[in-house]
């Protein structure tokens, strides 16, 4: 499995990014390596438009995931050191009992997820999607947000027919019309929109808590140099998240070169997607632990956890710095 899973890196990594602190001369032989996951709303695009990702004392090497829990997969075999992902894949990766540790967090506008329908649809209500297919990535963002969408309509995940799908299995479902709904995240919500003239059911507001989290293997942080890198790599990352808030022109500019989306796509999703970096105090570990309950108490996780138990807050101080 794990050597399977070494393979699917090899061939998803999307480069290297090398790069000196300013000591004259190129990077030493031993210089840390930091194994990046991304996401194709990830990290890479927004550090790169910043700026922020020259002058880095470690050597990158990234690796692109098409949602958040194989992301995790990757973090828990020890293939990648830490990785971005939406607020429900630690829930499924530590009631899997993964190796994860929560090391950021960050806070989005939940406008970007969405419960799409296709233009011609004829529902008009979330109670409406009883009985019907409903493509969403398991264990990602959007399966939280519509299983909180169905509860809230008397539903339940019994009364749907969901289709496990990632993003671009369940983008080609959606645009031949053989689901009937989709729950997704930005940018796949403003392409959608844009090019398959989806329409929005309903999106994250009153649903979901908005968090995305970095997430580090434990491994990585004992050791000196790689908890050091991930220390700098996430001032980087604060800092860039912050100044997209106001450079959402730019960031989608290279967004859009980065992934290949259109232009109006990256533009469309920048405007619901810029994050704030938040510490991890209580609010977030109770708001992540009522998700875990939810999906316990739903039986779509093996067993209940505690979410604390897989949090450490020792970046905190992370925050200031980002909103400078």
């Amino acid at each position: 499995m794990i050597k399977k899973l070494l393979a699917v890196l090899l061939l998803v990594a999307t480069g290297t990014a090398c790069a000196t602190a300013g000591n004259g001369g190129g990077a030493p032989a031993d210089t840390v390596t930091l194994r990046i996951g991304d996401q194709k709303a990830g990290s890479r695009a927004v550090l790169e438009a910043a700026g922020l990702l020259e002058g880095t004392p470690y050597r990158i090497t990234w690796a692109q995931f098409t949602s958040g829990p194989p992301l995790l997969e990757a973090v828990h075999a020890g293939a990648v050191d830490i990785g971005g992902v939406g607020n429900t894949p630690p829930i499924f990766a530590a009631a899997a009992g993964s190796r994860i540790t929560v090391v950021a967090a960050f806070r989005q506008n939940p406008v970007g997820a969405a419960i799409l329908v296709p233009d011609g649809s004829p529902i008009t209500t979330p109670a409406q999607l009883k009985g019907k297919r409903v493509a969403v990535a398991k264990g990602s963002s959007a399966h939280y947000h519509l299983l909180a969408v169905l509860k809230q309509a008397g539903l339940s995940f019994a009364d749907i027919e969901p289709q496990y799908l990632q993003p671009a299995d369940a983008l080609a479902a959606f645009s031949s019309g053989t689901v009937d709904a989709w729950a997704i995240w930005e940018p796949f919500t403003s392409q959608a929109r844009l090019e398959h003239k989806a329409r929005v059911l309903t999106d994250g507001t009153a649903y979901v808590n908005g968090l995305n989290f970095q997430v580090a293997s434990p491994a990585a942080l004992q050791d000196p140099a790689k908890e050091a890198a991930i220390r700098d790599f996430l001032e980087r990352l604060a800092k860039a998240r912050t100044w997209a808030i106001s450079h959402q022109s730019e960031w989608a500019k290279v967004w859009s070169a980065e992934t290949g989306l259109p232009l109006r796509v990256t533009e469309a999703a920048a405007a619901n997607y810029v994050m704030r970096p938040i510490p991890i105090d209580g609010s977030v570990v109770s708001s992540e632990q009522e998700m875990a309950d939810a999906f316990a108490a739903e039986g779509l996780i093996p067993r209940a956890i505690d979410f604390a138990e897989f949090v450490d807050d020792r970046f905190n101080d992370i925050l200031g710095k980002g909103q400078q």
